[in-house]
């Protein structure tokens, strides 16, 4: 039997296996990647009596090889908050699926393990932008305000790292970060003991400094729209900027996009005061997809920008 832990390199992907891993440890191969590197699924060749779990990646997204995998005989927990369309009625499938606005992968976990890892799921849902989600997690752990804002900082840096278009865009291999992270019951220990979390706060502020001297392309009724150019530091820090731009006016919707090659990549924020919709505008392009509350298209044509920004204010427009 060959073991697969298969899982998003952001936050929220890192702290759902970390969790997961303290409570029931086992070696496994490790596949992962950028945070828009969702179809990670193709990359596993598992036969009969395999066993794979899967974290916080779009089933709708994997659904073809999923089938295949299941086909062949492997086992297969899958735990997600994303957009799921039909879920595979399959013995040998245990889906734990949640698309709740105010939950995420790690959160997920934390119900099935009885909130025994709890701290690392608050890290989780701070990092996936879920600030309220995340204090109520927190609630039991009796943190003083100083622990609550190290677990957010620990939270918002690890998703930084996850964003760019290839891993050679990242501070850290996601993999390699999980590899340090696993030696660590709890985030305090990691955060005082490795030098992880200094680096990740250095390249955080002067990517973020330099995103927000970008002035809007678009500001309408619905929210704003930011334009970054084509550079490393702008695909890394493009998510994170949004989350930011959210917590400012949490009343608008927001978009950053990054331009590429014949297009941009995009990334959506409803409004955070009514977090719905963003998966709704990001599906009606060919590479977009997301949850309620955070979307994202990995591949905007230009020719595309005009019709975006119509269903941005369409969709978000009060």
């Amino acid at each position: 039997m060959r073991c697969y832990d298969i899982f998003n390199g952001d936050a929220d992907g890192i702290c759902a296996l970390q969790q997961l891993r303290l409570e029931e440890p086992r070696g496994a191969t490790l596949v992962t990647g950028v945070k828009r590197d969702v179809r990670l699924l193709g990359r596993v060749d598992a036969r009969a009596g395999d066993e794979l779990t899967v974290l916080d990646i779009s089933l709708a997204a994997n659904a073809v090889e999923l089938a295949r995998l299941l086909a062949a005989g492997a086992r297969c927990a899958y735990f997600d908050h994303h957009a799921a369309g039909t879920i595979p009625d399959h013995p040998n499938l245990a889906a734990r699926i949640d698309t709740a606005p105010d939950t995420c992968t790690s959160l997920i976990v934390d119900r099935f393990l009885g909130g025994r890892r709890r701290a690392w799921a608050v890290v989780a849902a701070f990092g996936d932008n879920l600030p309220r989600a995340a204090a109520r997690a927190a609630a039991p752990l009796g943190l003083d305000e100083t622990g609550l804002a190290r677990l957010r900082e620990l939270g918002e840096a690890l998703n930084y790292n996850a964003y760019g278009d290839t891993v050679a865009d990242l501070n850290y291999d996601p993999a390699d970060l999980y590899a340090t992270l696993r030696g660590y019951a709890e985030p305090r220990d990691f955060i005082e003991n490795e030098p992880v979390l200094e680096v990740l706060r250095g390249a955080f502020l002067d990517d973020l400094d330099r995103a927000t001297r970008v002035r809007p392309a678009y500001t309408g009724a619905a929210g704003t729209v930011v334009v970054l150019p084509d550079a490393a530091w702008c695909r890394r820090v493009h998510g994170i900027h949004g989350n930011r731009m959210a917590e400012r006016e949490p009343g608008a919707a927001h978009a950053v996009l990054v331009a590429k090659e014949g297009g941009y990549v995009a990334s959506v924020r409803a409004p955070v005061e009514r977090p719905r919709g963003a998966d709704t505008i990001c599906s009606k392009f060919e590479t977009g997809g997301g949850r309620s509350g955070a979307g994202g298209i990995n591949h905007l044509p230009e020719a595309d920008l005009p019709r975006f920004l119509a269903e941005f204010e369409k969709q978000f427009r009060e």
